[in-house]
């Protein structure tokens, strides 16, 4: 593993196969959840999540950029159940804060639990699997983060100097989604030993990486809760002004 040098951040994380096959159930579990509870939306943000994730972790720090190093897996499967487990689990919390859910402190308890017992779980029975280290760089991209992160509460503020004060966004809970949500993360790999001990990945991750997303995210959402509500149903639009209904049934469905 390089040496650290100057302001770059180096996440490193070692963990054994057992974590992830605990994990792979827990994820199934997780998404079987939201489809009893109606959270399709959410769901789909959760599956769009993971996808996301893996294009950036594989494709561009492990393919293009060679920030990323896997050691004792193959780099494509580990990656790709590392950026589902991360980007399910962060995008589903993600939209659950944004939308207020009503059970929000039953998924965020259910969340938090997971990540701090996998680790330990794994540690206690997994001694017969292959230790897996990974680690990467992030001098060569954390400040296109942090200019993202500049644009995407910029583009925010400037709409809020433009709105009345009941049509801005409450951009205080954007940041408390954004810092907290990574937060959660990076600290349950730390205090289980998941992550080298410091805590500058802490610090500089719960600052920038998954914050970064939540204004674009705040928009993604906002658009598509006009049209469809969470359990998969769509919107009816709204009849124009001074229109009359053709009938009494779709005046007063149901």
């Amino acid at each position: 593993m390089p040496a650290n040098s100057g302001a770059e951040v180096i996440p490193a994380r070692t963990l054994n196969g057992l974590y992830i096959w605990l994990d792979i159930a827990f994820l199934l579990f997780f998404l079987g959840l939201l489809l009893w509870q109606k959270r399709i939306l959410t769901l789909l943000f959760a599956l769009f999540g993971g996808v996301l994730y893996f294009v950036v972790d594989y494709g561009i720090f492990y393919r293009l950029l060679g920030t990323r190093v896997v050691e004792n897996a193959d780099p494509f499967w580990f990656l790709l159940w590392l950026s589902m487990s991360y980007g399910i689990t962060n995008f589903a919390w993600i939209w659950l804060w944004i939308r207020k859910d009503e059970h929000l402190l039953e998924w965020s308890v259910l969340i938090l639990c997971w990540w701090i017992a996998c680790p330990l779980l794994s540690q206690n029975f997994g001694s017969g699997f292959e230790t897996i280290r990974i680690y990467r760089g992030t001098g060569s991209y954390h400040g296109v983060m942090a200019g993202l992160l500049f644009i995407g509460y910029a583009i925010l503020c400037v709409r809020n100097f433009r709105k009345p004060k009941e049509e801005r966004v409450r951009i205080w809970w954007l940041l408390i989604i954004g810092v907290l949500v990574q937060f959660g993360w990076e600290f349950s790999l730390l205090i289980t030993g998941i992550r080298d001990a410091g805590v500058m990945p802490l610090i500089v991750n719960s600052l920038i990486e998954t914050n970064l997303g939540i204004p674009y995210i705040w928009f993604i959402w906002r658009a598509v809760s006009r049209h469809w509500q969470e359990d998969g149903r769509k919107i009816a639009a709204e009849p124009e002004a001074g229109s009359e209904p053709e009938t009494e049934t779709a005046a007063n469905p149901g």
